[in-house]
């Protein structure tokens, strides 16, 4: 509570009130070791041990059991990715996954990965509103949530200050399934082992944001994907929210978004 002399001062102009924080990432779900998160090894390129999930998790048509959360962005289903320079998707090795941001980087030098299953009540009718919003036409009450955060990380070789933040979460009825990806702080696309500049982390091959089936043909590229372009992906969107794209993925299907041929990709 403001002091009577200090509204006063404010009142001249002698005094300038505290600038308004956002919460920065406001548009991510909660997360960190309050939500009750593990939390990945400090390792360039590592990757958490594979996690067992409680629900059946379908991914363009294929149903697991288990996924890993690797250090470079990556959400994958039956094997790690220690890879840090994005190839374009399809991949020819056909690896599954989600990638909300697949590029180079290294907890070690700052930032941490996070992850947990939850049914939590009050995150399950959150992400339940906010997929109905988006897709009305799709009968859907979420009862399951996996929810993996990238917390403030650095890029290998970084000599700056410069962080991304950005979250995956896989939500489940039981029969269909989505993906939402969440963006908050972006400012680097690119380690220097992928040609990047240790100062800026831009350049080189920056990164990728998409999905990938596994069977080398479908797969979707978010606009912007391996370009200059990924670093303002904060303000890019397929449902009308900036930093927000979902997906549903048990038979995967592309809205708000221009298609370029079957596959899905663009």
């Amino acid at each position: 509570m403001k002091t009577p002399l200090t509204f006063l001062l404010l009142l001249l102009g002698l005094v300038q009130p505290a600038p308004v924080v956002m919460a920065e990432d406001s548009l991510l779900y909660p997360y960190g070791p309050a939500q009750g998160d593990r939390q990945n090894p400090k390792a360039d390129d590592g990757s958490s041990p594979e996690i067992p999930i409680s629900m059946t998790f379908t991914f363009y048509g294929k149903e697991h059991r288990s996924l890993y959360v690797n250090n470079n962005g990556v959400v994958s289903f039956g094997v790690s990715v220690t890879q840090y320079t994005p190839d374009p998707f399809p991949l020819a090795d056909g690896r599954p996954f989600v990638a909300p941001y697949w590029g180079d980087v290294n907890n070690n030098l700052r930032g941490d990965v996070y992850y947990r299953e939850t049914q939590d009540p009050e995150l399950l009718h959150r992400l339940t509103g906010d997929i109905n919003q988006y897709f009305p036409a799709i009968p859907f009450t979420a009862t399951w949530a996996f929810v993996a955060t990238w917390d403030r990380v650095a890029y290998y070789g970084s000599t700056s200050q410069k962080v991304n933040t950005f979250q995956a979460l896989l939500a489940n009825n039981g029969k269909v399934t989505f993906i939402m990806l969440n963006y908050g702080t972006i400012q680097w696309t690119t380690g220097t082992a992928s040609g990047g500049d240790a100062n800026t982390g831009l350049g080189g091959t920056p990164a990728q944001a998409g999905f990938n089936s596994g069977d080398d043909k479908n797969f979707y590229n978010i606009p912007g994907s391996r370009t200059a372009a990924i670093l303002h992906i904060g303000q890019t969107s397929n449902v009308g929210v900036q930093g927000r794209w979902v997906f549903q993925v048990d038979d995967f299907k592309v809205t708000g978004v221009p298609t370029e041929s079957s596959d899905c990709s663009l």
